[in-house]
């Protein structure tokens, strides 16, 4: 089968790859009909490579056409149509029962003391085999592939994989108070639905990018934007919208590689050019992120308000203002999403004809798998007005 492979940084290739077969009793397998690049793809295409082995198949946002399972998934059968969560949980541990599938003690990656395995994204996560390819090998398939209808375009549905419930999950755990103010930093794939849903919940919806293209698409669905190219004081001018005070919540979008942390930046660079003997542990234990997007969080949010943190992040050694942030009573609330945890209020309204959080107006490109590379590459240095890329297969 073809797959997207990784070889080094800024380095993917479609190539030809052995077919996935069944391992286990709880396997199914899918033939990809649509896969997503990340914002997080994007870290294994830049800074990760350390964690990353030539040929490893990249891609966590697929869905498809079920071909085949193992002997003890009932739920779904050859030529169902699903879409795979990004994060592989079994649904009976103990973190399942409580619904932190992202945390899932069955597929937990213990050597590295990370959590939940992901498709596609490194050995920190399992090294699993992504679905930016033609076919899938699902692990726990007797809990994780969501069934879809027949009929809707891929492009309705796809964004169950990630998009939509890692939004949605940044939208509650900002707990943005009735008839309240969010701010969203960020407007890529993810600060998008975040601003849609935190619209369709009723609230006030101020985002901050400074991309034109991302500022115009979330206009388009009713939110107040912030150009970061034209405010030289992000916080005071989230102050000067909020009666003084800053947003009730704040939702960060943007994660590890926020601009304007050139020192930060540099550290990133020289620790991508060591070998990766070296590189690896010195990210694991003393790594940094370019922060501004979250320290101009802390600043904006106001008094007592709340700061949901959805982009990625991989530093261990960040600086943070802890006394800005314990004087102003900040909560801070986290983590990958819990895919499953948030599908039963979603699949109404990716359902609705209506289309009410616009699924239909957030991919910019669709590319057949053989032109990933130019994907990644557009998405990357956000050329070509490229916001959400959709591969089809």
């Amino acid at each position: 089968m073809k797959a997207l492979t990784w070889h080094g940084k800024r380095d993917v290739r479609v190539q030809e790859v052995s077919d996935p077969a069944l391992k286990e009793s709880t396997d199914a397998i899918i033939k990809v009909t649509t896969s997503g690049i990340c914002g997080s793809d994007l870290h294994l295409y830049e800074l990760f490579g350390p964690f990353m082995l030539e040929g490893d198949i990249l891609g966590h946002e697929p869905m498809g056409i079920v071909e085949e399972v193992g002997s003890d998934v009932k739920n779904i059968k050859p030529g169902d149509r699903v879409v795979i969560p990004f994060n592989i949980s079994c649904g009976h541990c103990f973190m399942c029962d409580r619904r932190l599938f992202a945390q899932c003690e069955t597929t937990q990656v213990r050597d590295h003391g990370m959590g939940a395995a992901l498709f596609g994204y490194t050995k920190l996560y399992g090294e699993v085999p992504g679905g930016q390819a033609e076919y899938l090998r699902v692990p726990q398939a007797h809990f994780g592939p969501i069934k879809v209808p027949e009929g809707p375009p891929d492009e309705r549905y796809v964004y169950l994989s990630d998009v939509l419930p890692t939004a949605w999950q940044a939208v509650e755990w900002a707990d943005i108070p009735e008839g309240g103010t969010v701010a969203i930093f960020g407007l890529g794939p993810i600060g998008q639905m975040c601003a849609r849903i935190a619209r369709h919940h009723g609230h006030r919806v101020i985002a901050v990018d400074g991309v034109p293209e991302r500022l115009a698409m979330a206009r388009r669905h009713g939110v107040e934007t912030v150009d970061a190219q034209s405010h030289r004081d992000i916080p005071e001018a989230l102050r000067d919208l909020t009666d003084g005070r800053g947003p009730d919540s704040v939702i960060d979008a943007v994660g590890m590689e926020s601009h304007g942390s050139p020192v930060a930046k540099l550290a990133q660079s020289i620790t991508g050019m060591l070998p990766d003997r070296v590189a690896a542990p010195l990210m694991e234990n003393a790594g940094v992120d370019r922060l501004s997007a979250l320290h101009h969080a802390i600043e904006s949010v106001r008094r007592g308000g709340t700061i949901s943190i959805i982009g990625v992040y991989g530093g261990m050694a960040d600086p943070m203002p802890m006394l800005r942030m314990f004087d102003k009573g900040i909560t801070l609330r986290m983590g990958q999403a819990h895919v499953k945890r948030w599908i039963d209020e979603i699949m109404p309204l990716v359902d609705d004809d209506r289309d009410p959080l616009g699924v239909m107006d957030l991919a910019t490109h669709r590319l057949p798998l053989d032109q990933a590379p130019h994907g990644y590459e557009i998405f990357q240095k956000k050329r070509d007005g490229a916001i959400k890329v959709l591969l089809t297969l």
